[in-house]
């Protein structure tokens, strides 16, 4: 099929996980014999830091304003679906553009479902709208559980499936490195996460100033009071996640409050991290037992005295169980194929109705 993806970045991975997320889920879409064009919003703190210029999975074009879409209007016209993601720039108005000039398919695939919704409940979401669900053919949802209930009862959608974040097994995978941290980890800063990072890593870091953390990422704050033995890294490109986690002995998971208080909602980093084979250290909520079995496939921790055991035992064997088990149902591949199936699925329901309309 022919797929037209708005999302909010292909090109670049600074500060957010939707580039790697889009990059592992539409490399293997086009894997399965599908084309892909790839329109994302040309802005300036996307376009200094872009780490894939040219994929060799689709084609990657750029647009400057709601105004330039019209440029774009005969491929999203003839698609055979069209996907919007989450975060894209006016999203509200490129979704109502989406839904009235598409003939085929048009689906949303949100990487921040609970966020969304959240933002949806105070109404502060500049990107999607309860009317845009309703008009979506297929709400793909980076969470699962009751979520999916909701967006089918009180949103309208008229289908919402879960299509986690996957990882490429093939870049993501143990690399023979040195050992330089004992726990490490890979984010945005966010205030609703920061509590928590302090709590987990931080804590543990000024209780055992003989170990080494790291802190990779963009966005903290200047006047943050980092101990001696953190090590910070300001942004850390896809092409060395590996290399990264590979180097940690333990590597930590934090989660979004919106995403806690959902549950179901594995982040990309989750995957990635398990695909290296590196022992990760999780916060906890609703439905991660069912991803990954506790204490076997992740180390559970609510306090800072629960890491500091973790780094005091060698449980290699965790991120051994780990990998094996995202490898087994959470790669890119398997993504594909579900994200094929909806589409298939939603075009089906589609022609159903028009044919009960008429």
């Amino acid at each position: 099929m022919k797929l037209v993806v708005l999302g909010l970045s292909l090109s670049s991975s600074w500060g957010n996980g939707h580039a790697t997320t889009f990059r592992a889920l539409l490399s293997a879409f086009a894997g399965r014999g599908h084309e892909i064009l790839f329109l994302e919003r040309d802005v300036p703190w996307y376009a200094s830091q872009r780490d894939l210029i040219d994929p060799a999975f689709c084609r990657l074009e750029f647009y400057d304003s709601l105004e330039a879409l019209e440029d774009w209007r005969q491929e999203i016209e003839t698609a055979d679906a069209v996907m919007v993601g989450s975060y894209v720039p006016d999203g509200i108005a490129v979704g109502h553009y989406v839904q009235r000039t598409a003939r085929g398919v048009t689906a949303f695939y949100d990487i921040d479902t609970p966020v969304t919704l959240a933002a949806l409940r105070e109404g502060r979401c500049d990107y999607l709208s309860a009317e845009l669900i309703a008009g979506y053919d297929c709400y793909c949802s980076f969470t699962g559980g009751p979520t999916l209930d909701l967006l089918e009862r009180h949103y309208r959608s008229p289908m919402a499936r879960a299509l986690y974040c996957s990882v490429d097994a093939s870049a993501y995978r143990p690399m023979d490195v040195p050992k330089k941290w004992d726990l490490s980890y890979l984010g945005t800063y966010s205030p609703d996460r920061q509590p928590t990072l302090e709590k987990l890593l931080i804590e543990p870091a000024r209780l055992l100033p003989d170990r080494r953390f790291v802190v990779a990422g963009p966005q903290y704050p200047d006047d943050m009071d980092w101990p001696a033995n953190v090590e910070r890294i300001e942004h850390l490109a896809p092409r060395d996640h590996a290399a990264f986690y590979s180097a940690s002995r333990y590597t930590l998971n934090v989660t979004r409050a919106d995403m806690i208080e959902a549950g179901w909602s594995p982040s990309v980093r989750l995957f990635e991290a398990a695909a290296c084979g590196t022992p990760i250290v999780s916060d906890v909520w609703q439905g991660l037992n069912e991803l990954l079995e506790p204490n076997r496939e992740i180390i559970f921790a609510w306090n800072p005295e629960q890491v500091i055991v973790a780094l005091h035992e060698d449980r290699a064997d965790v991120g051994e169980a780990a990998r094996r088990r995202i490898l087994d149902r959470h790669i890119s591949g398997s993504r594909a194929a579900e994200l094929e199936n909806w589409l298939q699925e939603a075009a089906r329901m589609r022609t159903r109705d028009m044919a009960a309309a008429e």
